[in-house]
């Protein structure tokens, strides 16, 4: 479920969300995962429905978007040296500061609901993510990020 070419870990020079979403988003269309597509729905689908979560201590972003725009699932993931504002979920009008995103890409609707889940039990784990937030981009720190996904059961 994550592929190397699409972590990017303590990205430096990110602006704002609509720039995160759209290297994420080109790197999934690069790799054949999404469809071109893929890019303006994610972004369509973020400003009418606002991805960021709010956590002691941290915040997230779970992009995503419908899976007609998916030719097969993967997790993109980046985290930032610098926070960018996204719009929390559940109010819809408070910006947060997020520095890890995690951009959904579900060819399956059904997988969606379990993989949210995952998700959710990851990021609720405040230890956890002080750790994905510690690794930086070097193959070591990207593989031991994918072995620590792998015990949340994301393979």
């Amino acid at each position: 479920m994550f592929e190397h070419k699409i972590i990017k870990l303590k990205v430096k020079n990110i602006k704002n969300n609509k720039e995160v979403l759209n290297v994420l988003s080109n790197a999934l269309i690069k790799e054949k995962i999404v469809k071109s597509s893929f890019k303006n729905a994610v972004i369509d689908r973020e400003m009418k429905y606002p991805t960021g979560l709010e956590f002691e201590g941290y915040s997230i972003a779970l992009p995503h978007t419908e899976s007609e725009h998916v030719n097969k699932s993967q997790i993109a993931i980046m985290t930032l040296e610098k926070p960018v504002k996204f719009y929390e979920m559940t109010s819809l009008d408070k910006e947060i500061d997020v520095k890890i995103i995690f951009m959904l890409a579900l060819k399956n609707s059904e997988q969606h609901i379990k993989i949210l889940q995952k998700v959710m039990k990851l990021v609720q784990d405040k230890d956890t993510m002080n750790k994905l937030y510690s690794f930086d981009d070097s193959e070591v720190n990207i593989k031991k990020l994918i072995k620590l996904l792998e015990e949340y059961e994301f393979n």
